[in-house]
């Protein structure tokens, strides 16, 4: 039969811990005292009583000169203040997960926020984390959470912070953060399960699902052990769930080919190996097999060394502390300032829980029961070990500029400096190098000095390399008619330069837009996305004749699908004539609003009314296809939206009329009075009696002269009048006729 034994079986460190520190004080003169079981295992408090450590429930009978040592579950804080008030020596064998866990929820009700707690209420860890803080909630899972959300005092806006007992089962703790982030707008969610249990919990899984048999072993008022053997059933019909070997029977293991064995954390190598023994068809001799077994157990804890590199697996992230599994019996964690040289930079933006990290041993204190990690100064080295190596390889290396300094810029590539020259920038020569402040880019290191701690860089030998390849890669593939997506580089009065990719093409004004306009400003400006097509192109002198109209669109054919005679459109003004002002109607399609349709009154100068830019109402009057002409009206528009001013014109025509008719009159009577004058000369000769000549000749020398006395004119005022009147009956006309 074979055995499948988990790899984390056992005692976890902080067990071991606890264990070691007790049978240590127990060496002790004076001996030493526990409160209730140190752990969570028959055997090993037996074992311990036997070597002087005596057991007590009433913590109250404890004085000076006496020695407790605490339990790895911890206490109750109000135990161990009495303890210490009545002199009492603790030596503190709690576990470090659950002393952080226990700083944690302290912190967390000092900031005022709701403490939540996931696990069983009634376990000495539980508890013990309840009495650091004076109104905590306690959950055995998310039924519980769900509960108190629906029922409870929950408030969705209320703080809240939750942390899990070490040995939790995850999908607990993950169903119930689950509930709360979705219910909670202010949660802080602690992932404090340790991460022995984890592996010990997914060791189990696995295992279980590929055995006939799965056997677990611990103490049954053990938390951690009730946990795997729930998970183990998940995944096998037949778990076993025992104490120890002597449980066990034959018919157990009846047509068994494969078992898996587990245990608890508080689970003793000896009890393990007993097991084992037992369920093995193969048994070596105990004596064999003890040294063997004992041998795997420690070397699965590493010994820590103050300067040595070590691996580990991120087991936990605070805001304040990164904790990592080493494999050690000691508690391993590395401080903020110890993860990152940016101040700035969180601990889950740096590191995510289950990540491999190598790191460097600061410091150990077996005392305390743990070890200072740093990641950074490990990072430091490999990060010089890695410029050293780039300028022998020329390799491409990626920074962020943070400032400009003397004659050129700074780049920061992994917390080294590289002094970037203002002539290796990549940057015309006189540009603002200030304005690169924040930008990522990419580099070659060209010198080093690491005694110096000085480093040389150049962004221009990468910028020039990859435009030499785009330009090339441009020219193989380009033809007439190619879509490009480019960046505006620089701008004139007749067109922009467009960078489609390392190569730079022209679009001339005329095919920015199908809209009339003056600058290429009025459409574009430098760094906006193009899109463009090639017009042509001149492989051999390197010119592009780039479009940006789409032209597959007929703007007279968008204007006759949109507008007809005797529509109104809004429109806007493009260009000013003395005759009128052109609109455009739609893109890349202009009508013609003559002059004596731009207002509703007569105007000399257009710009008078209106000016280049405005948008204005107006209706179409006439549209010619064949000659693609369109005649404007704003004056019709607005006598539609007014009726009162075309009532008002209505009249003054009518006034104007009416007037011109009278001078008209007058005009009428004054030519027949000068009329009537000659007609009676003209009688009155022809009655007079037939004279020579000389005689009348001679008459008209002998008669005195007088000033057309025989005309009957009107009075000079009257007639004065009427010419003035004429005159503005003409210009009325004249007005008329406009």
């Amino acid at each position: 039969m074979q055995v499948i034994l988990a790899e984390s079986a056992g005692f976890c460190y902080g067990v071991k811990r606890a264990v070691e520190l007790a049978q240590k004080t127990a060496e002790e003169p004076q001996g030493c005292w526990m409160l209730g079981d140190l752990i969570h295992n028959t055997h090993v408090v037996n074992d311990l009583a036997a070597r002087g450590v005596r057991k007590t429930d009433r913590p109250e009978a404890l004085g000076a000169g006496d020695t407790v040592v605490i339990r790895s579950h911890g206490e109750l804080k109000s135990v161990l203040d009495g303890l210490a008030a009545r002199g009492v020596r603790c030596v503190n064998a709690t576990c470090p997960n659950v002393v952080h866990i226990q700083e944690l929820v302290s912190q967390a009700e000092q900031e005022g926020r709701q403490v939540v707690i996931i696990g069983e209420p009634h376990h000495p860890e539980v508890m013990g984390l309840a009495s650091w803080c004076v109104h905590p909630l306690v959950f055995q899972g998310p039924e519980a959470v769900a509960e108190w959300v629906k029922n409870g005092d929950f408030q969705p806006e209320m703080p809240v912070s939750i942390v899990a007992q070490t040995t939790c089962i995850r999908e607990l703790f993950e169903s119930s953060c689950k509930i709360l982030k979705k219910e909670c707008t202010n949660v802080k969610i602690f992932d404090t399960i340790c991460y022995a249990t984890r592996k010990r919990q997914n060791e189990a899984a696995e295992i279980a699902a590929q055995v006939d048999v799965m056997v677990v072993v611990g103490d049954r008022k053990s938390a951690n052990t009730k946990h795997l053997a729930e998970i183990c059933r998940q995944n096998c019909s037949h778990v076993l769930s025992i104490e120890g070997a002597d449980e066990l029977s034959a018919a157990d293991f009846a047509g068994c080919r494969i078992t898996g064995l587990t245990a608890g954390a508080s689970t003793p190598a000896g009890i393990i190996k007993e097991v084992k023994t037992t369920m093995s068809e193969e048994i070596k001799s105990t004596e064999t097999m003890e040294e063997s077994f004992e041998e795997l157990l420690n070397q699965s804890f590493k010994t820590l060394n103050t300067g040595e590199k070590v691996t580990g697996i991120v087991t936990a992230i605070t805001p304040t502390e990164v904790q990592v599994d080493v494999g050690a019996k000691q508690y391993a964690y590395i401080k903020l300032s110890e993860l990152s040289d940016d101040p700035s930079a969180k601990p889950e933006d740096i590191v995510k829980v289950g990540d491999e990290v190598e790191t460097y041993v600061v410091r150990v204190n077996d005392v305390e029961g743990y070890a200072e990690l740093s990641k950074k100064r490990l990072d430091a080295v490999k990060i010089w070990e890695n410029i050293e190596t780039a300028v022998e390889e020329k390799t491409v290396l990626e920074g962020t500029v943070t400032e400009e300094n003397k004659g050129g810029i700074v780049v920061s590539v992994k917390g080294i400096r590289v002094f970037v020259p203002a002539s290796q920038s990549g940057q015309p020569r006189g540009a603002d190098l200030s304005a690169m402040k924040g930008q990522k880019v990419q580099l070659r290191i060209t010198e080093v000095n690491r005694a110096r701690r000085r480093v040389v860089g150049s962004i221009r030998s990468v910028t020039d390399e990859a435009r030499k390849a785009a330009q090339e890669a441009v020219w193989s593939t380009i033809e007439v008619g190619k879509h490009y997506t480019g960046t505006v580089k620089s701008m004139t009065s007749y067109g922009v330069f467009v960078d489609i990719g390392g190569v730079d093409g022209m679009v001339h004004i005329s095919e920015l837009s199908w809209s009339r306009i003056k600058n290429p400003a009025e459409i574009c400006k430098v760094g906006d996305i193009m899109d463009v097509y090639v017009i042509s192109f001149d492989a051999e002198k390197h010119k592009i004749s780039l479009g940006a109209k789409d032209h597959s669109v007929d703007p007279w054919q968008v204007f006759m699908n949109k507008y007809g005679v005797g529509d109104t459109a809004e429109v806007r003004i493009v260009k000013l004539m003395p005759f009128g002002a052109f609109a455009e109607v739609v893109p890349g399609v202009d009508g013609l609003i003559h002059i004596s349709q731009v207002g509703v009154k007569r105007i000399v100068k257009v710009e008078d009314e209106i000016n280049v830019g405005d948008i204005v109402r107006c209706k179409v009057l006439d549209v010619n296809p064949e000659a693609k002409r369109i005649s404007l009206s704003r004056r019709e528009v607005i006598l539609e939206e007014n009726p009162e001013i075309a009532e008002e014109l209505a009249k003054e025509k009518a006034e104007r009329e009416r007037i011109a008719a009278e001078r008209a009159e007058q005009r009428a009577a004054v030519a027949e009075s000068a009329r009537q004058p000659q007609q009676n000369r003209s009688e009155r000769r022809s009655e007079r009696p037939e004279r020579s000549e000389r005689s009348e000749r001679s008459e008209r020398r002998e008669r005195p002269r007088r000033e057309d006395a025989d005309y009957d004119l009107p009075p000079v005022q009257s007639a004065t009048t009427s010419l003035a009147d004429l005159f503005a009956g003409f210009n009325a006309s004249d007005d008329e006729e406009k």
